[in-house]
């Protein structure tokens, strides 16, 4: 579990240097490449030799051996190394298959993943197991090691034990620990989590925050205790601060916080014209907002807010292979290094018509290549179906809390106060509010309460996407709640519509009831579908696919719904438990 995650045998490396004496032929050729070189920060012109998945030569030189060799001229196109992308959230409908395929077409070769749905949802022994499948695949995937569930749920204490953390920090595999959502609990006197940075430290791993509106003493607290990098600047000042305690500062682009072009401009503004601490990431958006790319788009925002060119493609490579140490793989075009390289039409162009991903074409002259390997079989991963063998009824949706939930913007919920009657099976559609409930995915426990602010005219919505995995409904007739939450059970898990007694829409989420096996292009057409009738429903924020995430997420405030029950964030208590069913 502790060797290196790309340490090539001995043989490969002899075979690597009897390629340069012309022993052995290299597998491709890339002859006159115009290429990003980062140690002279300057475009440079050489023969780049590749042999499998790794480059064993860079320079004027040509091979002497071209037995086994592909040969590509390069003229006229622009070679610059695959992007990363340093926290990607691989779940969020599509799964990290998928998305690691999508990802590739725009350039974006290596991902560095939550692994908070592996450890909510799986033992170690078959979370582990993924991970080595994952090796499988052309791009490369790299994890974190979470903390803390980011909610309250049962049996924290057992998922997130001592035992269990340090397996997943020693993981070769794993790159960091973090995001740190639960940093409240860790400035309070938390031990075990500070002992778990520790113990990352020791292992020469990073340590990711979350630090939301952190004032600079905060930051300088958190970068004490170990933290080294965090992707919540929200404004120029927010950089500044950041980087004058020291951080490496990860700009976000996301569904729902696409804050890089005005962080940009505040930033120039302020001064703030050196680059090298700063990296990029999308966090985990919502299938739909990857449409236009990933970290080449960001890149191309950065280009046309007058950053150098040279500093725009060093945020979504060199910087982040530097700030986790994998810069000896990573990050450059340049021997030794893993051959992901992306080939642009135009430097100021970040999106490639050709990319390489371990070697291997993935993407050539403007078309995909379907991937050279098996299938992945999620049931044998580990990955079921939801088999949801329990019965949800009219007992169920009772309501009568004093208080309910009101949204404030895509992720953010407030308490207010209940004035309609809530006895009735059919709210009116003249308001915004929607009976709501939490009910534990094996049937055990409900949470009834009312939403604001979600919808005004949406019959019955059901959603066993959600943090934790436990099942979501909304609406405002518990007739169609019910007949979506039926639905839902049909499909094997997924999202689900039901008006007027009839489904109208759906997204089966077959792996887990959290994610889908079609590719990321299906997921962001039935996304869209169901995002433009959730406003035509009344859903009025940025995305409600985050919305669903955020119900019980407690490292944002106000209220939040949760396995406990309806939980006050700023004060750390329950308000009203969950029911037995």
């Amino acid at each position: 579990m502790l060797e290196q995650r790309y340490r090539w045998k001995n043989k490969h490396l002899r075979d690597h240097v009897s390629i340069l004496d012309g022993k052995l032929s290299p597998t491709l050729l890339l002859k006159n490449a115009r290429y990003l070189n980062h140690a002279f920060r300057k475009w440079k012109h050489a023969n780049i030799w590749i042999y499998n998945d790794r480059i064993v030569y860079v320079g004027e030189m040509l091979p002497e051996n071209i037995d086994q060799c592909e040969i590509m001229d390069c003229d006229g196109l622009v070679l610059v190394p695959g992007y990363i992308e340093p926290h990607a959230h691989p779940f969020q409908l599509y799964n990290p298959h998928t998305l690691a395929s999508y990802a590739s077409q725009f350039g974006t070769t290596t991902l560095i993943n939550d692994n908070l749905m592996l450890a909510l949802q799986l033992d170690k022994k078959k979370a582990f197991s993924f991970l080595r499948e994952m090796r499988n695949i052309p791009s490369t995937m790299y994890w974190w090691c979470r903390f803390d569930a980011q909610t309250e749920i049962h049996n924290e204490e057992l998922i997130f034990s001592h035992g269990n953390v340090k397996s997943w920090l020693e993981h070769d595999a794993v790159l960091q620990g973090g995001e740190l959502t639960g940093w409240p609990k860790l400035l309070d006197g938390d031990d075990l989590m500070l002992h778990w940075i520790q113990e990352a430290k020791r292992m020469r791993k990073k340590i990711e925050g979350h630090f939301p509106g952190a004032s600079e003493k905060t930051l300088a607290k958190l970068m004490l205790l170990g933290a080294d990098c965090d992707h919540e600047a929200m404004t120029g000042k927010d950089v500044y601060n950041r980087l004058m305690q020291g951080y490496t500062v990860s700009l976000r682009y996301s569904s729902i916080r696409p804050d890089l072009p005005i962080l940009l401009e505040e930033m120039h503004q302020m001064g703030i014209n050196h680059y090298d601490q700063m990296i990029f990431t999308t966090d985990g958006s919502s299938p739909s907002f990857y449409e236009q790319g990933m970290i080449d788009q960001m890149i191309r925002i950065a280009i046309d807010k007058g950053v150098p060119i040279m500093d725009a493609y060093n945020m979504g490579t060199i910087n982040i292979a530097r700030h986790y140490n994998i810069e000896y793989l990573h990050g450059n075009i340049a021997t030794g290094r893993i051959a992901n390289i992306n080939f642009l039409t135009d430097e100021t162009n970040p999106t490639p018509i050709s990319v390489l991903a371990k070697g291997k074409w993935v993407k050539r002259d403007g078309k995909p290549i379907e991937e050279d390997i098996k299938p992945l079989s999620w049931k044998d991963e580990g990955f079921e179906p939801l088999q949801i063998n329990w019965e949800l009824d009219q007992d169920d949706l009772q309501y009568s809390m004093p208080f309910g939930i009101k949204m404030e913007n895509t992720v953010i919920m407030k308490p207010y106060s209940i004035s309609i009657d809530v006895s009735v099976d059919q709210l009116s559609t003249s308001h915004d509010e929607c009976f709501f409930m939490l009910v534990d995915r094996h049937g055990k426990w409900r949470i009834n309460t009312l939403l604001k602010g979600f919808a005004t005219d949406l019959d019955g919505f059901a959603s066993s996407f959600s943090n934790t995995g436990d099942f979501i409904l909304i609406g405002k007739n518990k007739g169609d709640m019910i007949n979506a939450f039926h639905r839902m059970k049909e499909i094997g898990g997924g999202i689900t519509v039901s008006e007027n007694g009839s489904i109208v829409q759906e997204i089966p989420l077959n792996i887990l009831g959290v994610m889908s096996d079609e590719k990321v292009e299906s997921i962001i057409k039935k996304e869209n579908e169901l995002r433009h009738y959730l406003r035509e429903k009344g859903y009025k924020h940025a995305d409600p696919i985050y919305s669903l995430l955020f119900f019980s997420s407690t490292h944002l405030p106000y209220i939040r719904v949760t396995q406990q029950g309806i939980y006050d964030v700023m004060n750390k208590t329950v308000l009203f438990p969950t029911i037995m069913r």
